[in-house]
């Protein structure tokens, strides 16, 4: 089942964090206990969370973001967690991606050959150590209808499977590839859908929403 913008509908449990995805947020904390005692106390309360160690995050405009999601699940390795806030998809990422993106970015041209300086497609922001987040409530509130800040694909892990910098450039070049306007440009960009996926681990939790039901 898919919705209007060809993403594979969004059911499943992973709209909730589970305790041990809880404790993999909270470790991101410099006090992960207090942090998880906090959340004990009231859930439905979102946090901001230090980026760098636990997880770095790709943050994108909601459409944008939902069509590297649906290229991920798609074509590509799955997906890590990923939250929406204030209108933006924060896409949770391998520590070190923050770093290492913008330059594979500048590498591709971004810019000028998908046109994100006009404006005509974004500039992927990414936060990295020294930056901060507000992630998501680990519930809703009973009875509460979606808000502007909601978790798409919770963690339920402790150690969730991440995608990396080139897994997430590959999704921005696609996107920018199919969301019309951009096919001219990225022409003769390489498809990377091959060599730049890593492997997830034998334990890793690797989100393929389209299989969901």
């Amino acid at each position: 089942m898919t919705t209007a913008t060809g993403c594979p509908a969004l059911h499943g449990p992973a709209t909730h964090v589970t305790p041990q995805g809880a404790a993999w947020l909270a470790s991101a904390s410099p006090y992960p206990r207090s942090t998880l005692a906090l959340w004990q106390d009231r859930p439905t309360a979102p946090a901001v969370l230090p980026c760098g160690t636990a997880f770095d995050v790709v943050n994108v405009p909601a459409v944008f973001g939902r069509r590297m999601l649906d290229l991920l699940w798609a074509e590509g390795p799955g997906c890590g967690p990923v939250a929406v806030h204030r209108g933006r998809m924060l896409l949770f990422a391998t520590p070190g991606t923050a770093q290492r993106l913008p330059a594979l970015l500048d590498w591709e041209e971004w810019g000028e050959a998908h046109g994100a300086a006009q404006g005509r497609l974004p500039a992927p922001l990414c936060h990295g150590r020294g930056d901060a987040v507000t992630v998501p409530a680990l519930s809703a509130a009973p009875g509460a209808a979606p808000g502007h800040s909601r978790w798409v694909v919770a963690p339920d892990a402790r150690l969730p499977w991440l995608p990396g910098p080139e897994a997430l450039l590959w999704a921005c070049v696609r996107a920018a590839r199919t969301g019309g306007g951009a096919g001219a440009a990225t022409a003769g960009t390489p498809d990377l859908r091959i060599s730049i996926f890593p492997s997830a681990g034998p334990d890793a939790n690797v989100y393929d929403v389209s299989k969901r039901r």
